[in-house]
C-alpha cells in the first residue's frame, strides 16, 4: 500500500463491552441506614418555605378531576375550598370547556356529569337533595346548577362538585303548570349573588334574588306581548349579561327579560323550514340555534345564528354528512344538553342512541363515549340536562 494513502486506515479499537446494570443492593451498597441525600434534604427545606399565595396559586390552575384527587393528602389541602385567597386565585383562571349535568332514564334521582376535557364520565351523589325526589336540571350559572322538581313545585340550587347545596323558600305564586326557568350573576361570580326566573305560558313570573333570599313580583307582563305565551320547553333559556331569553313557537321567535331594568321585549323571528327539535345556545354573546333539519327520508343537525340587524337566521355549519347518513329514513329525536358554546346533543331512534358535542368556535364534532354507571355494563339512554362551568369557589 503506498505511504500517501495510509492515513486513510482507521484504528480498530478493542471491544469494550457495555456496562452492567447494578443492582439495587448493590447501588445501596455502603449507604447507612435511615440515611438521605444531601439533595432531598434541601428539597424538603425548599417545599417547608414555599409562599402560601403561589402554592394555591399552582393549585388553582390544576385540572378539576385533578384537584379533588389531591385534596384527599392531607387537611390542609382539603381546607383549600374555604380559603379567601383561593377563590380569588380561581377566579382569576380564564373559564374552560363547560361540563354537562345530565340526568338519565334509568336513574331519575341520580345524576351523571361529563367532562370533554378528559371524555369521562362522573357519577355524583347528591345527598341534600329530597330522598325519591325527582328534581331536573333547569339552568345554570356561575358553577351552579338550578333544580326543580318534576312536580313544579320546589327549586333548589346546587354544585355539582363541592355539594353546596341550598333549597330556595316557597313560590308566592302558586303556578303548578310547566314554567320555563334561566339564571343569572348580579357580578362576575357567585359572590356577589345570582338570580332566578321562571315564567309561565300564562304571563306569570317571579325573580329570586339570592342575596335577599326571597321571591318577588316586579311586575306584570307588558301588554304588547301576546299571552299566551306558547314557550318552547324544549329549548333552555340563554342568558348573555343580564338578559335571559327564551325560545316561542306562536309566533315564531324569542322574547327576552332584563334582570336588571325588568324589561320584556319579543322579538318575531320565523324559523328555517323543515325545522323540528330546536333549542336556542349562545356562544361568547351569539344568540345561536341548534335543529334538525329533515326533508324527504334525509335529516342532519344544523347550526344557525341570529343576525342581528335583519333578525334572521342565518346557516354557519352542520354535521358531517358521513355522520347524517346514519339517520336516514329514521323517526331521530334530538335533545340539546348544553347550549353554552359547547353544545352537547342527544340523538336517539329506537335502533339508534348517540350523544355528540359541537364546539361552536372550533367547528369540531366529537362523539360522546356511552354513560356506564359504576360497576354496570349497560349504557344509560340521557334524559335531560344542562351545560355549567365548573367552578370550586361557588356557593349556593
Amino acid at each position: 500500500m503506498a505511504a500517501g494513502k495510509s492515513g486513510n486506515c482507521k484504528m480498530l479499537e478493542p471491544f469494550k463491552p457495555p456496562p452492567s446494570k447494578r443492582s439495587r443492593k448493590e447501588r445501596n451498597r455502603g449507604k447507612l441506614p435511615g440515611s438521605t441525600p444531601a439533595s432531598e434534604v434541601m428539597d424538603q427545606e425548599i417545599w417547608k418555605e414555599f409562599p402560601e399565595d403561589l402554592f394555591e396559586a399552582v393549585i388553582a390552575r390544576l385540572p378539576i378531576a385533578t384537584f379533588f384527587r389531591f385534596r384527599s393528602v392531607c387537611r390542609k389541602w382539603n381546607s383549600l375550598l374555604e380559603s379567601q385567597s383561593f377563590s380569588h386565585y380561581c377566579a382569576e383562571i380564564p373559564q374552560a370547556n363547560p361540563w354537562f349535568y345530565t340526568i338519565t332514564h334509568e336513574n331519575m334521582n341520580v345524576g351523571a356529569m361529563y367532562d370533554p376535557s378528559t371524555k369521562k364520565w362522573h357519577h355524583p351523589t347528591i345527598s341534600f337533595l329530597p330522598a325519591k325526589m325527582i328534581a331536573l336540571p333547569v339552568a345554570s350559572v356561575g358553577g351552579l346548577v338550578c333544580f326543580l322538581d318534576i312536580g313544579h313545585r320546589n327549586f333548589y340550587v346546587c354544585n355539582p362538585l363541592t355539594q353546596s347545596f341550598k333549597e330556595l323558600p316557597a313560590r308566592s305564586v302558586k303556578v303548578w303548570s310547566r314554567v320555563a326557568v334561566g339564571m343569572t350573576l348580579n357580578g362576575n361570580s357567585t359572590n356577589e349573588g345570582y338570580k332566578i326566573l321562571w315564567v309561565g305560558c300564562d304571563g306569570e313570573y317571579e325573580v329570586y334574588d339570592s342575596v335577599k333570599n326571597s321571591w318577588s313580583r316586579p311586575g306584570s307582563m307588558p301588554s304588547n306581548i301576546k299571552l299566551p305565551l306558547s314557550l318552547n320547553f324544549r329549548s333552555q333559556a340563554i342568558s348573555i349579561d343580564s338578559t335571559l331569553y327564551f325560545m316561542q313557537s306562536d309566533p315564531e321567535g324569542i322574547v327576552s327579560y332584563n334582570m336588571v331594568s325588568g324589561v320584556w321585549k319579543q322579538f318575531i323571528i320565523p324559523a328555517p323550514i323543515h325545522l323540528s327539535d330546536h333549542t336556542l345556545a349562545e356562544c361568547e354573546g351569539r344568540i345561536m340555534l341548534v335543529g334538525l333539519l329533515t326533508k324527504n327520508a334525509a335529516t342532519c343537525v344544523c347550526i344557525w345564528e341570529l343576525q342581528k340587524m335583519t333578525l334572521l337566521w342565518k346557516e354557519v355549519d352542520r354535521m358531517p354528512n358521513i355522520w347524517c347518513l346514519e339517520f336516514y329514513g329514521k323517526h331521530v329525536r334530538m335533545s340539546c344538553l348544553g347550549n353554552k358554546g359547547l353544545f352537547m346533543l342527544s340523538l336517539r331512534s329506537r335502533q339508534m342512541n348517540r350523544l355528540v358535542t359541537y364546539n361552536v368556535m372550533s367547528r369540531e364534532w366529537m362523539k360522546v363515549p356511552g354513560c356506564v354507571l359504576p360497576r354496570g355494563r349497560k349504557r344509560q339512554w340521557i334524559a335531560c340536562g344542562t351545560a355549567f362551568h365548573p367552578c370550586l369557589t361557588a356557593t349556593a
